[in-house]
């Protein structure tokens, strides 16, 4: 079943809320597996290449990162969909880079936003498994990006 979700819009209070960390009671729960598929549609659907709980009106920490190429992104790097439950940045690099950046919470509109060229970013599956990984160009600007919407700020709030 391919469920679709609602996207909230820049405005909307859940966009501006610090999203609560996911309970060890709901790691593996069919309610987080439905949740994360029907994300991974929502954000395929609309050409996305990262989402966030928060977007489909969910105040929870998850993320999908899923750099490819789209229409949105013809130049994306092809990586597999992630989906990080309680993500956490552990470092960023000195090193920086500016990109063009766009939401799916703010149709049409785009910006150069300069983030970190590379993150270190911990995370549990939705098994709940640990994880540590290092991500570099552009999945470290949409694990930047999404981990932004799980603390209430939108890309648009980081433009120069």
């Amino acid at each position: 079943m391919n469920t679709l979700l609602p996207v909230a819009k820049r405005g909307e209070a859940i966009l501006k809320l610090e999203a609560a960390p996911v309970a060890d009671s709901e790691l593996n729960s069919e309610w987080l597996k439905q949740l994360a598929a029907a994300m991974h549609n929502t954000m395929l659907e609309r050409n996305g290449v990262g989402i966030a709980a928060p977007q489909v009106y969910i105040s929870k920490r998850i993320i999908i990162v899923a750099s490819r190429p789209n229409p949105r992104y013809p130049d994306a790097p092809e990586m597999d969909a992630v989906v990080m439950v309680n993500p956490e940045i552990l470092e960023f690099s000195n090193e920086t880079c500016l990109g063009e950046e766009g939401c799916l919470s703010v149709p049409n509109e785009r910006g150069e936003v300069e983030r970190a060229y590379s993150v270190k970013v911990r995370y549990q599956s939705i098994q709940g498994e640990y994880f540590e990984t290092n991500y570099d160009g552009f999945p470290a600007r949409i694990v930047q990006h999404e981990v932004d919407h799980l603390d209430g700020i939108l890309f648009v709030e980081r433009l120069s």
